[in-house]
């Protein structure tokens, strides 16, 4: 939600001193130096209830009227790019306690340790519910403070103040806090719940209410989602001997290297794996494409170019030649600009293969399992790795390219263009998983949550 946002103006008066607000959140900026707004009330002359992530990746509450009514900053920082996570504002004015006024929830546990706790007084009217006042989901009015990463399950409740568990449960079976998909409560008038999925138009309420927002910008629909947790690159993982890499971007799944020295940036996917069997897709920009190294390591941090590792396992653009340990070999065709490299890593037989625009390259051949046709590599087990896993993996290994690298790990677009291959469904995994461009090999699964676990 980068660079769009949801928007919708009350034309009635709900209840001002009883509410309640719940999300899923994936966030994919850490830091910065702007807010991240999850839901605003601002009436645009500087009066607003706000929910927001702060630079410092502190979870805020605010009310302010002619000063701060209501400030509420968690001590805890949520820098973890790689999860959702579970937010819900119970806010309650009428309350005789001032600290069970305000009640922050994340992932079913209710926060309780703040560096800045002000509570509104005793029956204090907020700016949520008020006619005529904007509400925004992903920004504050006229601002730059635009939320950057996923949002779903997004709920308001006018005139009742609920707490996580009306949202959310624990599965029996992994122990993780989950969403209900369908939880009881009463919206009132303003109350609304967006779904924001793969099924209907964005914005719509589906609360049974009417109070369906309006979406400006390019706002995408994929299949990461709370149940099923989709990998991306990692912006907090990144090559310690270059200060100057850039982070991610298109939710974490571009990287663009701006590099043509000696510098080699290396981007690593969030999840690691050490069984299995795993396939993924990088389409290059429109230049410098050749300059790209993809495939996978160990996520060792190196002040080297990604190829240099003793467990790095990577096919070059420049010269179709594939890198381990600093040692290139003859492998392949080369690859450039707009060509899309699939990765398919068979951790079972430790069997690594490469394609190139839907080819499997060397006449390889990745369910072959234990023969490993036309292999790429016969990698190092997991277990002998430094981390102990493996990761999807891509960096600039050229000295004066600077590609631009869009990885689709399942969610259905290289950058923001939807793959457009089986008539815009692309191709699932035998789960049902992910949106690729090319088909999957059979046994192979995508980099998510439930294809981690049907192993």
């Amino acid at each position: 939600m980068a660079s769009t946002y949801l928007s919708r103006t009350p034309s009635s008066t709900g209840n001002r001193k009883k509410w309640t607000w719940s999300g899923w959140v994936k966030k994919t900026k850490i830091g910065g130096s702007n807010n991240k707004e999850l839901m605003s009330a601002n009436n645009g002359s500087n009066q607003f209830s706000l929910i927001f992530f702060n630079p410092a990746d502190q979870l805020n509450y605010y009310d302010y009227t002619t000063g701060y009514s209501s400030q509420i900053i968690t001590n805890r920082l949520f820098r973890d790019p790689s999860s959702w996570m579970h937010i819900v504002v119970a806010y309650d004015s009428a309350q005789s306690t001032s600290s069970d006024r305000i009640k922050l929830y994340v992932n079913g546990v209710q926060e309780t340790s703040f560096g800045t706790s002000t509570y509104p007084s005793q029956n204090y009217d907020s700016f949520m519910n008020l006619s005529s006042v904007p509400n925004y989901i992903g920004r504050e009015a006229g601002t730059s403070n635009l939320y950057e990463g996923s949002m779903t399950h997004i709920h308001l409740t006018d005139g009742y103040a609920y707490d996580a568990s009306t949202f959310g449960e624990t599965d029996s079976v992994s122990g993780i806090w989950k969403p209900k998909t369908a939880p009881s409560v009463t919206y009132g008038t303003n109350g609304f719940f967006l779904k924001m999925e793969n099924s209907g138009a964005m914005g719509t309420d589906s609360s049974g209410n009417t109070n369906t927002f309006t979406v400006s910008g390019n706002l995408t629909q994929n299949v990461d989602t709370p149940s099923n947790n989709f990998a991306t690159w990692n912006p907090l993982s990144t090559s310690t001997g270059y200060s100057g890499q850039n982070l991610p971007i298109n939710g974490n799944t571009t990287f663009v290297s701006a590099e043509t020295g000696t510098n080699y940036p290396t981007y690593y996917s969030t999840l690691g794996v050490s069984s299995g069997k795993y396939y993924f897709e990088c389409k290059m920009g429109s230049s410098g494409g050749s300059g790209a190294m993809i495939g996978i390591s160990d996520q060792k941090q190196l002040t080297g170019f990604y190829g240099g590792g003793t467990y790095d396992y990577g096919y070059f653009g420049y010269d179709g030649k594939k890198y381990s340990n600093g040692s290139g070999t003859s492998y392949a065709n080369t690859f450039g600009n707009n060509d899309i490299v699939g990765v398919a890593v068979d951790i079972d037989n430790l069997k690594l293969y490469f394609s190139k625009n839907g080819v499997w390259q060397n006449s390889g051949n990745p369910e072959s399992g234990s023969t490993g046709t036309g292999s790429a590599y016969t990698i190092a087990s997991p277990s002998l790795t430094t981390t102990g896993f493996y990761f999807f993996t891509a960096g600039d290994a050229g000295n004066s390219d600077a590609p631009t690298v869009n990885a689709n790990f399942g969610q259905g677009y290289f950058g923001t263009t939807a793959v457009a291959t089986n008539s815009g469904a692309g191709y699932q995994d035998s789960d049902g998983n992910g949106k690729m461009n090319y088909s999957v090999p059979s046994g192979y699964k995508i980099l998510c949550t439930k294809g981690i676990n049907s192993f």
